[in-house]
């Protein structure tokens, strides 16, 4: 006869360990019997008492995983806070590094604005790569036998009460969105410019010598000012430090660039071929003057206006 006890009994021993099913069996028949009888005693129908002991016992698999000593988490309360604090730190860097690099090296091999989409899937799939394997990790550990002695929780741990944030989210994100932007820009255009030769081949705009040290050299210091971005906005304001840090980026890159200009290093000579003012002298010389000035008004504007916000913030 194949009763609701019957199959509720089935369904939880299939999930327990073989050499206990037995011993499980017989206990479990007998609680169920003696729930129903005392609800039988009390003048209620037997079936219905059935159902009703059956439906306050639960589910057959959390009452198998209760007999069998088995989590029903694929990562307990133990570890959680611990997993979700390393899942979140890996998360907010190596996947944006990743996606940097292959966006740059895409862009470097001609591809242009084809390059965002590769960058995109590479960050996405170390972002799923990092997630599962983490995971599976602390999973793992959950499991063992061995116990892990975890640092005890104390009040020195608690993080500082939120301040009113000076650096909005907005600005921060089109800063970093300008210098990726930029450091694209200087593969970009070794391959792809808007000047043609006469074959149509591609003519850069920089003069292709800089890939030797300066343009590598500027594009790591526009890695680093993104870095630097990101870095002032968790930190929430400005501050003297951040002011002397943003002043040496600043010149790292005006500084180069204003020397390169100014002793015509800059522009790509094969230009002349194409545009027949830059085959003037005194012209390039005009630009590179241009070029020098420019980037020095907005070094000293920009710092001078980051002095005033790091004065008034510390004040």
């Amino acid at each position: 006869m194949n009763t609701l006890t019957d199959r509720y009994l089935a369904a939880t021993l299939r999930s327990v360990p073989a050499p206990r099913r037995d011993e499980i069996a017989s206990e479990l028949r007998a609680s169920i019997d003696d729930m129903i009888e005392g609800r039988t005693d009390g003048g209620q129908d037997a079936t219905t008492a059935e159902r009703e002991v059956l439906t306050e016992l639960g589910n057959p698999d959390v009452l198998a995983a209760r007999y069998a000593d088995r989590r029903l988490q694929l990562i307990g309360p133990t570890y959680y806070l611990l997993w979700l604090r390393l899942l979140k730190l890996l998360l907010s860097f190596i996947p944006a590094i990743v996606g940097t690099i292959v966006t740059v090296v895409e862009a470097a091999e001609g591809k242009g604005f084809g390059a965002i989409g590769p960058g995109l899937v590479a960050a996405m799939q170390v972002a799923v790569q990092i997630a599962f394997w983490l995971t599976l990790t602390f999973a793992v550990i959950e499991r063992s036998q061995a116990a892990v002695d975890l640092p005890e929780w104390t009040v020195d741990q608690l993080p500082d009460a939120p301040v009113r944030r000076n650096i909005p989210l907005a600005d921060t994100i089109a800063s970093v969105i300008m210098l990726v932007l930029t450091i694209a820009y200087l593969p970009f255009q070794h391959y792809q410019s808007w000047v043609r030769g006469t074959d149509n081949e591609n003519i850069p705009i920089l003069d292709p010598a800089l890939w030797s040290f300066w343009l590598p050299a500027l594009i790591v210091v526009l890695a680093l000012s993104v870095v630097f971005e990101v870095v002032k906005y968790r930190i929430g304001r400005w501050t003297w430090g951040l002011f002397g840090v943003k002043a040496l980026l600043d010149l790292a890159f005006a500084v180069p660039l204003a020397w390169l200009a100014l002793s015509d290093r800059l522009l790509n000579p094969a230009l002349a071929e194409r545009l027949s003012w830059v085959a003037d002298a005194e012209n390039r010389e005009g630009l590179g003057l241009a070029i020098a000035l420019g980037a020095a008004v907005i070094v000293v504007w920009g710092l001078i206006d980051t002095a005033g916000k790091t004065r008034r913030q510390t004040a």
